[in-house]
């Protein structure tokens, strides 16, 4: 199984854990440290909808909590025919801890499609803007 397939895969594997009783839109994301290791993340909803969690934060804090610092992959899969990138606040996030990095999207159904976050964010808010 190639890397991608690979991030692919535990995305998949962490959208089973979503907790969506409210949109039923489950979500998975798998996060790829340079170290190799690979964190896994899906939404999870509250009532209030403003406190619910994106499966890529998800991922990142996880990832950021175990003391990984560098990133080289993310993977969002959904089940949804056309693919979902990640939302506005997510690519703030992806952007901050892990740069240009390639963005794998993927469905259910083995569609997929690669995009370097600079791509899906052109002009970031960043330090450089401090």
């Amino acid at each position: 199984m190639g890397e991608n397939e690979t991030l692919i895969s535990a995305a998949r594997q962490a959208r089973e854990n979503a907790h969506a009783p409210y949109s039923n839109f489950r979500v998975g994301a798998a996060l790829r440290a340079t170290s190799g290791r690979i964190f896994g993340g899906c939404n999870v909803e509250n009532a209030t909808y403003g406190l619910t969690v994106c499966a890529e934060r998800v991922a990142i804090f996880k990832a950021i909590s175990e003391g990984e610092r560098g990133f080289d992959a993310i993977s969002v899969v959904t089940d949804t025919d056309t693919l979902t990138p990640p939302c506005g606040a997510c690519r703030q996030l992806i952007w901050e801890f892990c740069g240009d990095v390639p963005v794998i999207l993927a469905n259910l159904k083995g569609k997929t499609e690669v995009i370097p976050m600079r791509d899906l964010f052109p002009k970031p808010f960043d330090s450089s803007n401090l």
